[in-house]
């Protein structure tokens, strides 16, 4: 599988053009610099994994509502897996994650299902009930994350067997 690093300010006629087999909403410093992601989630009929930003991103443009978080910073986090689905098969029933939360998702979307909480977020990953879409607060791509690998090649399969 290829992989591109596209700039969020791209149309969603560019990236059909592109056509790609999915699309990852990596995390970020600033909501204000979220460019054309929330049109991606409406509108790029794809599987779409949100990290961290992207997650956050996900659940407003669903209706979810997104608030600063009480630990906020980096850090380790042990998380509970309580729904294990095709992006975290493999991964729980607990793991160590590398994630902030200086902003989290405090409400799930209409239409979404939980799938993991820490003691710092109770939504910790989610995904759409009948679209390949999933969120997580933290980082599969550091080294901190374990299992971080094995939720990254799930997702690429998602978007191998559609």
């Amino acid at each position: 599988m290829d992989v591109e690093l596209v700039s969020n300010t791209l149309g969603v006629k560019e990236i059909r053009e592109k056509q790609p087999d999915g699309l990852v909403l990596s995390g970020g410093p600033s909501a204000e610099r979220t460019g054309s992601c929330m049109e991606y989630v409406y509108n790029v009929d794809l599987p779409i994994l949100g990290i961290c930003l992207g997650h956050q991103l996900i659940a407003k443009a669903y209706g979810g509502q997104i608030k600063t978080g009480l630990v906020g910073g980096y850090a380790a986090v042990e998380v509970e897996i309580i729904k294990e689905d095709e992006i975290l098969k493999g991964i729980g029933p607990k793991t160590i994650v590398w994630a902030s939360h200086a902003d989290e998702v405090t409400a799930l979307p209409e239409g979404f299902v939980h799938l993991a909480r820490s003691l710092q977020c109770e939504i910790e990953a989610m995904r759409h009930q009948t679209k390949p879409i999933f969120g997580v607060q933290w980082h599969p791509e550091v080294t901190h994350s374990e299992k971080g690998k094995e939720l990254l090649m799930n997702f690429i399969k998602i978007c191998e067997e559609l």
